[in-house]
């Protein structure tokens, strides 16, 4: 129940106490909303007292050995960026060396000596360890070691990796590593003589201040030049060897018990220990560092977060310096809030890479749906007593409102949302999530400004830093809407978002709208518009239709997809303040400016009391098989997307394609498709753009073949035969639109709409070979049938043909539209 736990320590820090031992909780609430998780223990980088553990963690031996290569694995990559650090420090040595006999020295010889006192030992104790523990880890080496102890023995690839590892042992080598730390002892002596010459000499000499300013080092598996300051390389010995620690309990604690490296390990994590609890009485190291050009450190942003690491997802407070990231969890010590230390990377050479979650399993999903049930319950109750008198009913109101608020907190850490994954050069990466897109967005624009004015700076006291989170803090309490108590400026009902078009794009690109609101978790708060075809000026005419409870605020974001490009690129975004006395009934049309692209779209809100929300999950309909008037129902438009996206894709890079629409594309790939559009929209449209281009046109085929009523109604099917003998064509004419008209709206716009584009198509027939006939020939039979089978097929045929091709010929075709006329009250910019 550490969740739980959580939440009720939030609670707690905030002046809420929890709920007592004598106040029933309702158990049915707890089993839905907060199951059992194992508690993730985060060790500080700066934690020096001996953490032996009573045993190994449970995992299968298998489990253990496949994580404790991959802790060797950190180990090396750890070394070797460690030692190119060290050699980057002793770059300058011999140079500062010979200018200590001319008669303009940099430094002194003394100041030399003291200056890179023990650091060549320092790195040849490491680069001696780091060349024994390479030499162990490579694999042929190791198959031949179990070769030669087992010879004859002929075993399956992964029987022989089992066994690899298994007999693979580096104990030795660290028992070895640990008995020479003693070298450690003279440079941290020594660390803060070192340390105020090279700030003195900074200060006097400009030649030195260059110097130490700008100590470049690769860093990182891609070898990446890094830039360094001299001090922040001074501290690095001292950092590593505060990690030493941490680095052998993770190794010994995935180490099977009947390894020949435990007991070896569980040695020198204790020697290592000790050692590190005689440097911690003596060292005089935790001293206020100063970063690059003098600044201290700054706080520039924190905010609530859910940390995602193995043992699930948990809320947790992230803080922005100026040079580092740090992960904070909230607690409380009796009253008092504190901060506990869980991780932090440093920004320098941080990478970000961004991405919306994929949706839960449908169990998760049911899940989610019955606590967002319990929490509008809950909220019904909540407001029920406090209408109600006092006394023994504020205790009740109490509780309601504590039980509330761990709903919301639980749903905060665990509905899906977006992702930002954070990878150091180190080889360190941390996962968290954020509430919306705006919010990433504004994380992610601040981080990457940071990290480009950053360089290498010392590493902070961990501890002291996060103990000065309470007083550096500017947001006090997670993003929880149910403790705002000013209700009468929140709107309640219905808001209903229709998201136009755009323009201002630099560059063609396929883009989208996110459309987010605040309020209470009782029903989805973000929608999107559907993936726009790739152009400068994206239409999408959709209506995006919300249930809101508490609403204050609208958020916009606009994302491109640029061509060849995985990466989806925020290029901008705007808030709305949702007044309610200054709400409208009416559509009013708005210009939002969101970056470099302006973005219309109108709003309307209709108050009304809002019904409970479903508990059945939310799960995409299908749109192959299904009445077209359906789709475009759910879809709140004329034009249904399937229709409009194949459309846009086939004009995109089709219309020079020889026999497009007549040669068929592969089978598989139009199936694909087919489930994709049923299922998942936005991976359909994806697929769109990389499948071949005949099965973006076999795919609209299907669907229209598929529908369980023809676009043209069979009904009218006698009506337009009738028509087509009329033999004066001007009559003839005047008399297939007028039935085109008396069309249902869906019908009608969708058939106008598919006939503009297969006369762009048939413009163009000197490369693609289709021409008006050709192309009324493929699709008369797919749009048009007769009521009952006919006994003469060839002229059921020709009809379907002919009333498509008439169409295709009209001169006056009227327009479509892609959706319903808004009753627009007013425009504004």
């Amino acid at each position: 129940m550490e969740l739980y736990t959580e939440s009720v320590d939030y609670l707690k820090a905030h002046g809420i106490s929890s709920v007592t031992d004598d106040e029933t909780v309702d158990s049915d609430l707890l089993q839905d909303v907060f199951p059992e998780e194992t508690e993730w223990v985060s060790h500080s980088p700066l934690q020096t007292e001996p953490c032996l553990p009573s045993t190994p963690t449970a995992d299968s031996p298998d489990d253990l050995l496949q994580k404790r290569m991959v802790v060797l694995k950190g180990v090396l990559t750890s070394e070797e960026i460690y030692l190119s650090e060290l050699e980057t420090l002793l770059t300058p040595m011999r140079a500062l060396r010979a200018t200590a006999g001319t008669s303009q020295p940099v430094l002194s010889t003394d100041q030399v000596q003291t200056v890179f006192y023990q650091v060549p030992e320092l790195r040849d104790l490491h680069k001696d360890f780091y060349t024994s523990l390479r030499t162990r880890l490579q694999p042929d080496k190791v198959t031949d070691r179990q070769a030669q102890q087992d010879p004859g023995r002929e075993e399956g690839p992964d029987l022989q990796l089992y066994q690899a590892e298994h007999y693979l042992s580096v104990g030795d080598l660290f028992l070895k590593f640990v008995n020479q730390l003693g070298v450690y002892r003279g440079f941290i002596d020594n660390y803060e003589n070192a340390v105020e010459i090279v700030l003195k000499c900074m200060q006097s000499d400009q030649r030195f201040r260059t110097l130490a300013e700008s100590m470049m080092s690769s860093k990182g598996s891609d070898h990446v030049k890094t830039k360094y300051t001299f001090e922040a390389l001074l501290y690095k010995p001292l950092d590593r060897v505060m990690k030493t620690t941490l680095v052998l309990h993770d190794l010994w604690k995935h180490t099977p018990p009947d390894h020949p490296d435990s007991i070896t390990l569980q040695e020198a994590l204790r020697l290592t220990s000790s050692f590190l609890s005689g440097v911690n009485e003596r060292s005089q190291c935790k001293r206020a560092v100063m970063l690059s050009r003098g600044e201290r450190r700054q706080l520039l942003r924190d905010g609530f977060v859910v940390d995602v690491c193995e043992s699930g997802h948990n809320l947790r407070h992230l803080f922005l310096y100026a040079d580092m990231l740090l992960c904070a969890k909230l607690t409380s010590a009796g009253r008092q809030a504190q901060y506990r230390f869980c991780w932090y990377l440093p920004l320098v050479g941080l990478k970000l890479h961004w991405a919306a979650e994929h949706l839960p399993s449908s169990d998760y999903q049911m899940k989610i749906s019955k606590t967002r049930a319990k929490m509008y319950q809950l909220k019904q109750a909540l407001q029920q007593h406090m209408k109600g008198g006092k006394g023994s009913v504020s205790r009740a109101v109490d509780r309601l409102r504590r039980k509330f608020e761990e709903c919301e907190i639980w749903l905060l850490t665990n509905t899906p949302s977006f992702t930002l994954d954070l990878h150091s050069t180190s080889g360190k990466s941390h996962t968290v999530r954020l509430f919306s897109l705006c919010d990433l967005n504004e994380w992610k624009e601040a981080i990457e400004k940071q990290s480009g004015n950053c360089m290498e700076t010392v590493p902070p006291d961990l501890l002291s830093v996060t103990g000065s989170c309470i007083k550096l803090r500017m947001t006090q309490q997670p993003p929880l809407h149910c403790v705002r108590s000013n209700e009468s400026t929140h709107i309640c009902g219905s808001l209903y978002v229709m998201v136009q078009s755009a323009c201002g794009l630099q560059q063609p690109s396929s883009a989208y709208v996110c459309v987010e609101v605040d309020g209470f978790e009782f029903y989805d708060r973000r929608k999107q518009t559907c993936l726009s075809a790739f152009c400068v000026t994206p239409q999408w005419d959709e209506e995006l239709v919300f249930q809101v409870d508490g609403a204050q605020q609208l958020f916009l974001v606009f994302v491109s997809q640029y061509e060849n490009d995985t990466q989806d690129d925020i290029v901008g975004r705007a808030v709305l303040n949702l007044d309610p006395d200054n709400m409208f009934k009416k559509w009013k049309k708005v210009t939002c400016s969101l970056g470099q692209v302006d973005v219309t779209l109108s709003i309307k809100y209709v108050p009304h009391p809002l019904e409970p929300p479903s508990t059945t999950p939310l799960v995409q309909e299908p749109v192959f098989c299904v009445p077209i008037g359906q789709v475009a129902m759910q879809e709140s438009v004329l034009v249904p997307h399937i229709v409009r996206s194949c459309v846009e894709e086939v004009e995109r890079r089709g219309m020079t394609e020889e026999g497009i629409y007549r040669i068929s594309g592969a089978s598989s790939e139009i199936q694909a498709l087919k489930h994709a559009f049923n299922t998942n929209y936005r991976e359909a449209v994806s697929k769109l753009r990389s499948v071949d281009v005949n099965a973006v046109s076999g795919t609209l085929k299907l669907y229209f073949r598929e529908l369980p009523l023809t676009l043209i109604p069979s009904e009218r099917f006698k009506e337009l035969s009738e028509a087509l003998d009329i033999a004066d064509p001007y009559l003839r004419a005047d008399s297939m639109l007028s039935l085109l008209q008396a069309l249902p709206d869906v019908n009608r716009n969708t058939l106008l709409f598919l006939l503009h584009h297969l006369r762009r198509v048939a413009a163009r027939k000197e490369e693609n070979k289709m021409s008006l006939s050709n192309l009324a020939t493929v699709f008369g039979p797919s749009l048009l049938r007769p009521p009952v089978a006919r006994v003469d097929i060839s002229q059921e045929v020709e009809v379907q043909v002919q009333v498509i091709f008439l169409y295709l010929q009209c001169q006056n075709l009227p327009e479509a539209l892609l959706t319903k006329h808004l009753d627009i009250d007013e425009l504004e910019t």
